[in-house]
């Protein structure tokens, strides 16, 4: 379109000066014409392409779809509203009533159970995407719903679905998990990350500020924001302003988005940065999980290492320990200060940080997992590549432990005894189980 302000030169004012006749205005005349006609048809011809191509196209766009769909197939009616009335009522006294967005993802089928077991009302909202084995998330909602959670299948981008749901029911509490995880997946779909935790947090952050009352809202941030940081451990007051891969950058912009929800709208938002979480029904991209699955099938691992031999080494915090931390973060959240979208007084907005304390190298993971696997692994020693991986994470959680009262009791030796149990027995023999 840039090339269409130079058809011509005429000058921008032209009444001002006098346009004398040219034998060579005509012919100028036709040929700009024609350069109007070929652009015009280069134009919609581009439109045509990039929006009406065929879906048999080499790249990817069926599964990238899939995963970024916005609509939900299909949803309402009595029958469908009486299921998420159900799902979301409270049985005990002094319970609440919660949305648990990502709730077919490891921590969120956690976090669901743990609320539905102590009497709170819990509806779960999931896009069942296909970033991972879909049929696993399909086995964690089959597990929820015989404790009682609803998992209603659409985006948190669909934002007329949000809306339904908070006018069916009067959520005291939104706990947002959903997000596009994974470090190194961002260099391969980077859309994904701004579409699942940018734009999607910011839906879930409008309809909760327009709803009435306004819930207070617990969201997932993550260790990923440390980036490039070399202080250890990693403290909440430390600048997290050098991320080191896109998804961290994203998890920070979320932190700043919240920031100005709670500043403008009243929102009550507390931000949880999780670090290395793992566990039985964890996801299969994390090094832990493939690592046992590589092991048992006889397969090469890569064990990275930092420049001059350094060690890599993570942070690695048990899932029970991290939905003791998030049911903290949800109990003491104070109420929203806001009604319809106006906000009425200063609201509380807070962030800590979730994790073990305890870092241990890679290597010494990988030794665990023999010794519970009775395997040798087959260790591929390779250089930490510029993919967005840090080489250390380490928690400082005082202001957790004084705040939330959170206190970590699982060392990585039982944790994994624990996975590796539940590994065993889900994929074992080639069969699959949902107890």
């Amino acid at each position: 379109m840039s090339q269409m302000k130079h058809i011509d030169n005429n000058p921008s004012t032209p009444g001002k000066c006098k346009m004398e006749k040219s034998p060579y205005s005509r012919p100028r005349l036709h040929y700009s014409l024609a350069k109007l006609t070929f652009w015009s048809f280069v134009f919609i011809g581009s439109i045509f392409f990039f929006f009406f191509r065929s879906p048999s196209s080499s790249s990817p766009v069926p599964s990238d779809l899939s995963r970024r769909s916005l609509r939900t197939s299909s949803y309402g009616g009595p029958a469908w509203e009486k299921r998420v009335r159900a799902s979301a009522k409270i049985r005990s006294r002094n319970g609440i009533s919660v949305l648990v967005t990502g709730a077919a993802g490891f921590v969120g089928t956690h976090v669901s159970a743990a609320l539905k077991r102590r009497g709170d009302g819990v509806l779960g909202l999931d896009n069942f995407n296909d970033y991972y084995d879909p049929s696993l998330k399909r086995a964690r909602q089959a597990l929820l719903e015989r404790t009682g959670v609803y998992i209603v299948e659409g985006d948190i981008n669909d934002v007329a679905l949000l809306k339904k749901l908070f006018d069916i029911v009067p959520f005291t509490h939104v706990m947002h998990l959903a997000a596009q995880a994974g470090v190194r997946y961002a260099m391969e779909n980077p859309s994904s990350y701004v579409h699942s935790n940018i734009a999607g947090l910011v839906s879930v952050l409008e309809v909760c500020k327009s709803a009435n009352p306004q819930p207070a809202i617990v969201w997932a941030s993550s260790s990923s924001v440390y980036g490039l940081n070399t202080k250890v451990p990693f403290s909440e007051r430390d600048r997290t302003d050098h991320p080191a891969s896109l998804y961290a950058a994203t998890k920070k912009a979320g932190e700043e988005i919240a920031h100005t929800y709670s500043h403008i709208y009243g929102l009550s938002l507390t931000g949880l940065r999780f670090f290395t979480v793992y566990g039985p029904w964890g996801r299969p991209d994390m090094a832990y999980f493939f690592f046992t699955r590589d092991i048992l099938k006889g397969k090469s691992i890569s064990i990275f290492e930092a420049a001059n031999h350094g060690t890599v080494a993570r942070d690695f915090t048990y899932i029970d320990d991290i939905v003791k931390g998030c049911l903290a973060a949800l109990d003491t959240a104070e109420k929203s200060t806001g009604s319809g979208g106006k906000k009425k007084g200063p609201a509380q907005l807070r962030v800590y940080n979730l994790g073990n304390t305890s870092p241990v190298p890679v290597s010494n993971l990988v030794s665990i997992l023999e010794r519970l696997l009775k395997m040798k692994a087959k260790r591929l020693i390779m250089k930490l590549p510029r993919n967005g991986d840090v080489q250390f994470t380490h928690a400082n959680i005082s202001l957790a432990q004084t705040e939330l009262g959170y206190n970590p009791t699982t060392d990585l030796q039982t944790g994994l005894k624990k996975f590796v149990q539940w590994y065993l027995r889900y994929y074992g023999n080639g069969k699959k189980s949902t107890q």
